[in-house]
């Protein structure tokens, strides 16, 4: 059961494949519907009464297990902040504190409470080591939060790092970036003859020269390693000259990035026509 649609602070794109992956394996989506009531039954099973936002209508199922996944609120609220003279954000309760520090001298927040970072435990662990450097150590190093790579460990793993498709035609404009793409085939997929038309891979850049790297899109197999390391390579500023002179390991699913030179401008179909598919 979906508010409104599946991984919304993510790539589009790559929601749909994920999702379009999942229903394919008998997973029921039920789009733009919120629950109102759960009942236990006697026999253990649950009766759930949700609303269907797409037409108003209120409905009922039956289902085994019933999981809530209502992500998160920091409780800043019962921490009485105001005594502090901590200034947040009354609506997620967050705090908008740069570089960690809020708005009183000696008192800093770090993590998901943060408001506009990204809720991720290796990015409060991180940021925590960073402001105990600067207080104690000597240190002047900030935390960044741009480009933090993550993955979604669905059946079929989706692992990003920067922006995606959306955001950076939000931010740049459409016509000044450029969008590399491609489907692929695993080589583990070539024995069981899988069909691969959910494994792909994109690259976001400016669409002017160098080509600087936006964000890297990556759905397949291990797709977090895989993004792991490419995710160093943004943080440096890879641009597309950078990723297509790289050589590929063969046969790995990393090589697939290496290789990618399609543009969704130029209206190449990105199926791949075979194991050695690339620009010559």
């Amino acid at each position: 059961m979906v508010r409104s649609v599946v991984l919304r602070e993510f790539d589009q794109g790559m929601a749909a494949l994920i999702q379009d992956y999942m229903a394919e394996k008998g997973i029921k989506f039920l789009l733009k519907c919120e629950p109102r009531k759960i009942v236990k039954r006697a026999d253990g099973k649950y009766v759930v009464t949700y609303v269907d936002n797409s037409n108003g209508t209120s409905q009922e199922a039956v289902y085994d297990t019933v999981l809530c996944a209502t992500g998160r609120r920091p409780q800043t609220d019962v921490l009485n902040l105001e005594s502090a003279g901590i200034v947040y954000d009354k609506a997620s309760g967050k705090i908008d504190a740069v570089n960690e520090a809020t708005n009183v001298p000696h008192i800093f927040a770090v993590g998901d409470v943060l408001l506009n970072k990204p809720e991720l435990t290796p990015v409060a662990i991180h940021a925590g080591k960073l402001l105990a450097r600067r207080m104690y150590g000597g240190s002047k190093q900030n935390m960044d939060y741009d480009n933090v790579a993550t993955t979604i460990f669905t059946p079929l793993e989706y692992g990003c790092v920067g922006l995606s498709e959306e955001k950076a035609i939000q931010r740049f404009g459409e016509d000044k970036i450029e969008v590399y793409h491609a489907f692929y085939k695993p080589t583990e997929w070539f024995i069981p003859q899988r069909d691969p038309k959910h494994c792909y891979v994109k690259v976001i850049a400016q669409r002017e020269s160098p080509q600087k790297v936006l964000g890297l899109h990556f759905v397949g197999w291990n797709a977090g390693e895989v993004i792991q390391g490419f995710a160093a390579a943004v943080k440096c500023g890879m641009t597309m000259e950078h990723l297509q002179n790289t050589v590929g390991i063969h046969p790995t699913l990393a090589e697939e990035l290496t290789r990618i030179w399609i543009t969704k401008r130029s209206g190449l179909d990105p199926k791949p026509q075979s194991c050695t598919n690339q620009m010559l």
